[in-house]
């Protein structure tokens, strides 16, 4: 079962991500937001295993440099994901999806949890 790690490869936790994968030879595809872009299916999918509120990233550049206003309207799932489809770098990272589950962040446990099953 290939795991699909979303993110760009320039995040510092998508790099340990994907070195951990590595360095345990776990096969994955790396799907960059910038290059290959995200669509609405995506989200939708994520969006049945984790809250919005989750992969919204509020600590990041990106979220930042929103404005007051346009950050008060998210609201719920569906303004979140209009952000995420506009400015996919407000999506925290890195989503790995595996067997159907997708996951957010990156930690070791974490990770030694998923690829445990």
């Amino acid at each position: 079962m290939t795991a699909i790690l979303y993110g760009i490869p320039n995040c510092d936790t998508v790099k340990k991500a994907r070195a951990w994968l590595e360095r345990r030879a776990i096969a994955y595809t790396f799907h960059d937001f910038k290059k290959a872009g995200i669509e609405r299916a995506m989200i939708a999918a994520w969006l049945q295993d984790l809250d919005w509120e989750t992969l919204v990233n509020r600590k990041g550049t990106t979220w930042r440099g929103l404005d007051d206003g346009r950050k008060a309207a998210i609201v719920d799932a569906g303004s979140a994901m209009q952000l995420m489809l506009e400015a996919p770098s407000v999506i925290k990272r890195p989503v790995l999806v595996r067997g159907g589950s997708a996951h957010v962040g990156f930690s070791e446990a974490l990770y030694q949890q998923i690829f445990s099953k």
